[in-house]
C-alpha cells in the first residue's frame, strides 16, 4: 500500500489505468470537502479545481485519486494544491499504511511534526521547494493553458491514514513573490539557519497560514 507515495509523475505516466476521478472532492470558497474518506479543512486561500483523475492498482489492492487545485494572476500560477487519495479496494487486503514525510533538504525545512486531530494522526512539513514547470507532476496544471513560473514557493505537506482503509496526502505550495513583498530568488538566502529579513516575514505568513488549515481538520462532511 506504500506505492501510494509514489511521486505523481509515476501517476501521471500510466495513462493507460487513468479515469476521470470520481466526484468525492471539491472545494467551496476556501472550504476543502471530502466525502470518501469524510473531512473538510479550511485552506489559506480560495482556489479551484482544474484537473482530476484516478489509477486503479490491482496488484496492490488499491486505487489512487489525484486532485489539482490552483489560483492564478493573469493565467500564471501564484498557489497550487495537489490531493492524492488512495483507497483500500480489497476488504481482505492489508490495511493501508505510509511511511513518515520527508523534506527534500534539511537546509529547506521549516517545521516538522505529527499532531491528532479527533484521534487521526496527521504528519506535517513545511519546507522550501522550486517549481519546475517541466516536471511530469505538474503536467496536468501545464496541459490547462497555465503557465507556471520557474520560481521558488514555500509549501505545506499533510499526510494522514484514516482508518486503515484511505491514505490522504496533501501538497499546497505557493510562489515566494505573490506574497506582496520584494523577496530573492536565491534558494541560499532561505536556508532555515540564516534566513532573515523579508524572506523570513513570508516563511512565517506562509506557517501560519498552513498550520492554521490542519488545525482546521475535521473528519466529517457538511
Amino acid at each position: 500500500m506504500k506505492r501510494f507515495l509514489a511521486f505523481i509523475a509515476v501517476f501521471v505516466a500510466m495513462s493507460s489505468s487513468v479515469v476521470a476521478a470520481e466526484k468525492g472532492l471539491e472545494i467551496q470558497g476556501r472550504k476543502l470537502i471530502s466525502r470518501t474518506p469524510a473531512f473538510t479543512l479550511t485552506l489559506p486561500a480560495e482556489l479551484r479545481m482544474v484537473h482530476s483523475s484516478t489509477a486503479e492498482y490491482p496488484k496492490e489492492n488499491s486505487r489512487t485519486r489525484a486532485y489539482f487545485f490552483v489560483s492564478e494572476k493573469s493565467g500564471q500560477v501564484e498557489q497550487m494544491l495537489i490531493v492524492q487519495i488512495a483507497d483500500r479496494t480489497n476488504p481482505e487486503a492489508e490495511l493501508i499504511s505510509a511511511p513518515p514525510l520527508k523534506p527534500d533538504t534539511e537546509k529547506g525545512l521549516y517545521a516538522k511534526g505529527k499532531l491528532t486531530r479527533e484521534m487521526v494522526g496527521v504528519d506535517y512539513l513545511i519546507q522550501l521547494i522550486a517549481w519546475i514547470p517541466d516536471s511530469p507532476s505538474l503536467q496536468p496544471i501545464v496541459k490547462k493553458g497555465l503557465r507556471i513560473p520557474s520560481h521558488l514557493a514555500i509549501q505545506g505537506q499533510m499526510m494522514f491514514v484514516y482508518g486503515g482503509e484511505h491514505a490522504v496526502f496533501l501538497r499546497y505550495s505557493k510562489d515566494v513573490g505573490s506574497f506582496g513583498m520584494k523577496t530573492s530568488g536565491k534558494g541560499a538566502d532561505w536556508n532555515r539557519e540564516s534566513i532573515s529579513g523579508n524572506e523570513k516575514k513570508v516563511q512565517e505568513i506562509f506557517q501560519k497560514d498552513f498550520m492554521g488549515a490542519i488545525h482546521s481538520l475535521t473528519f466529517k462532511t457538511p
